[in-house]
C-alpha cells in the first residue's frame, strides 16, 4: 500500500513545473499521515461512541474532549521544545508511539475505560499533541511557498480518504460482533496501523540544525508587533468555537437518530467523499488572492447546514447538516492553514519561529474549542432539549469574524 500511494503521487507531480513538484520527503510524509489517519479515524470516531454506549452522557463525552483540548497546548509546547533541542522527527515519532500505546491501553481497559476516562483523556491529549506539533512542523519543512497550496490540498485529500475508509471498516467490524467486543478489535487494528506509520517514518531524515533556541516566551512581544499574525491567531480561536463541538457531537447525533454503528461509519464515507471532491477543487482552482471569499462562503455553508436541524433532529436533517459541513470545513481549514504558513515566513528570524508559531496557533485553536464545549455542557447536555442547533448556529455566526482576520494574498 505504501509503494502504491507513493508511486501514484509521484506520477501526479512528474508533469508539473519543477517549482511545484513535491519532494520525496513530502510524498513520504503524506503516506505516513494517511496510514496514521486511517488508524486514528477507525478508533477516534468510535472512541466517542464507545464512551456514549457506556454512559449515554454528553457531559462525560464533552468533559473527555475538553480535557484533551486543555492538555493539547501543553503537549504542543513540550513537543516544540523537543523539536528545537532535538528534531521534529523526535516529537513526531514519539507521538505515533504514544498514541499506539494509548489505544492498546483502551483495549486492555475495556469497559473500565469509564472509570479512568480522565486519565485516558490526559494521555490522549499529550500523545496527540506530540504527533501534531511534529507533523505540522514537517508540513512546513517539506513544502515551499510555490507548492504549499498543492501540498496542503493533497494532504487534505489523503487525510479525508483515510477518514473515509477507517470509519466504514470500523463500523462493519463493530456490527459483526455482539456487545462491545467489536470496539476492542477496532482499537487493536488502529494500534498496528500506528506501528506501521512509525516504521515508515524512519525514511525521513533529521533536519539538522539541532539545539536551537526555543523562543516561545517571546511570542507575546511578536504578537504586538506583527498585527497580521495576531489577527490570524484570533481567526484560529474563532475556528475553535465551532470545531470544539463538531469534532465529537455529530456522530452522537447520528447514533441517536440512527442507532447503528455501521451506518454511522458508512455515512462517514459519504462525508469524506464530499471532502475529497472539495480537496480536488482546491488543489486545481484555489487562489490565495481569494482567501476572504473562501472563508465567507464556508461560513454561509455552515449556517445553511445548521438551519436543517433547527426544529427537529431527524435522519435527513442531521445527514443534510453534515453533508454541507463536510463540503465547507475543508475550504475553511485549507484557506486558514495556507495563509498562516505564509505569515510564518515573514516573522523575525526568517523561519526560525515555525515551531513556536505552530504551538501558539494550537493554543488559540484549543481555547476556542474548550469554550465551545463548556457552552455545550452548560446549555446543551440534553439532546432532546432543542438547544443544540441554536448553540451550533451561534458558533457558526462567529465564523464571520474569521473573514476579518486574513488578507487576500
Amino acid at each position: 500500500m505504501y509503494m502504491k500511494i507513493k508511486s501514484w503521487l509521484q506520477s501526479r507531480v512528474n508533469t508539473l513545473p519543477a517549482e511545484k513538484k513535491l519532494s520525496n520527503e513530502a510524498v513520504i510524509s503524506l503516506v505516513i499521515h494517511s496510514i496514521f489517519q486511517f488508524g486514528a479515524s477507525m478508533s477516534g470516531v468510535f472512541l466517542n461512541l464507545y464512551l456514549w454506549r457506556l454512559t449515554h452522557s454528553v457531559v462525560i463525552n464533552g468533559t473527555y474532549s475538553m480535557i484533551v483540548y486543555i492538555l493539547t497546548p501543553i503537549g504542543f509546547s513540550i513537543g516544540g521544545y523537543l523539536i528545537k533541542k532535538k528534531d521534529r522527527m523526535v516529537s513526531y515519532r514519539l507521538g505515533i508511539v504514544l498514541i499506539g500505546i494509548f489505544y492498546l491501553s483502551v483495549c486492555i481497559a475495556g469497559e473500565r475505560l469509564v472509570d479512568y476516562y480522565v486519565l485516558f483523556a490526559i494521555f490522549n491529549g499529550i500523545a496527540g499533541a506530540f504527533y501534531w506539533v511534529g507533523y505540522l512542523t514537517l508540513m512546513y519543512d517539506v513544502s515551499t511557498e510555490r507548492n504549499r497550496i498543492r501540498y496542503l490540498a493533497f494532504n487534505m485529500m489523503f487525510f479525508t480518504a483515510a477518514t473515509l475508509a477507517g470509519p466504514a471498516l470500523a463500523g462493519y467490524i463493530i456490527r459483526l460482533k455482539e456487545g462491545l467486543s467489536g470496539y476492542t478489535i477496532v482499537f487493536a487494528i488502529a494500534f498496528f496501523m500506528f506501528v506501521l506509520a512509525a516504521i515508515i517514518s524512519l525514511k525521513i531524515k533529521a533536519s539538522g540544525g539541532h539545539h536551537r533556541v526555543y523562543y516561545l516566551k517571546y511570542t507575546g512581544l511578536i504578537m504586538k508587533k506583527k498585527q497580521d499574525w495576531m489577527k490570524a491567531l484570533l481567526g484560529f480561536f474563532g475556528m475553535g468555537l465551532l470545531q470544539g463541538t463538531m469534532l465529537f457531537l455529530p456522530n452522537i447525533l447520528l447514533f441517536k437518530v440512527l442507532p447503528r454503528e455501521d451506518l454511522v461509519g458508512y455515512l462517514g464515507v459519504l462525508y469524506s467523499s464530499l471532502s475529497i471532491v472539495m480537496g480536488v477543487f482546491i488543489s486545481k482552482y484555489a487562489n490565495a488572492s481569494k482567501s476572504r471569499l473562501y472563508l465567507l462562503v464556508s461560513t454561509i455553508g455552515y449556517l445553511v447546514g445548521i438551519s436543517f436541524i433547527i426544529g427537529s433532529l431527524t435522519i435527513w436533517s442531521v445527514v443534510g447538516f453534515m453533508i454541507l459541513y463536510s463540503i465547507f470545513a475543508p475550504l475553511q481549514g485549507n484557506t486558514m492553514t495556507g495563509y498562516y504558513y505564509s505569515l510564518i515566513a515573514k516573522l523575525p528570524l526568517k523561519g526560525e519561529l515555525k515551531v513556536e508559531s505552530v504551538v501558539v496557533r494550537e493554543f488559540f485553536l484549543n481555547v476556542g474549542r474548550v469554550i465551545s464545549i463548556i457552552v455545550l455542557i452548560l446549555f446543551g447536555s440534553d439532546l432532546d432539549g432543542g438547544l443544540i442547533p441554536w448553540i451550533l448556529m451561534l458558533a457558526s455566526l462567529t465564523q464571520f469574524g474569521i473573514v476579518w482576520t486574513v488578507k487576500n494574498r
